[in-house]
């Protein structure tokens, strides 16, 4: 994945996570500036969403710690965790918004 596909698809999946977002019952507040999406949720925590273009990576701070997540097989993964961001945002979602963050 080159640069421009990379940024693309940065794109696309944090209109995604707005959209997922939209679709809660819980109050969750989306801010998107300098390439970094912070959803501020209803217990004051807070998933951080950072792009980083020079490895092609992308970062999540969540409360239950820090994942880098890298294109793989169609989907963003953590290598640490063994899990795709689809399957972390279900828990992650749960633990800090008190609903399932479902992105497709």
């Amino acid at each position: 994945m080159n640069e421009v596909e990379f940024n693309d698809n940065i794109d696309e999946l944090f209109t995604t996570i707005e959209d997922a977002i939209d679709e809660l019952e819980a109050d969750v507040d989306c801010e998107i500036s300098g390439g970094v999406l912070t959803l501020k949720c209803p217990d004051g925590s807070a998933l951080i969403f950072s792009r980083q273009t020079p490895s092609k990576e992308l970062w999540l701070a969540a409360r239950s710690g820090g994942f880098h997540y890298t294109w793989k097989n169609e989907e963003w993964y953590c290598a640490r965790t063994e899990q795709t961001l689809v399957e972390m945002l279900d828990e992650i979602g749960r633990e800090q918004i008190g609903e399932a963050l479902i992105i497709n």
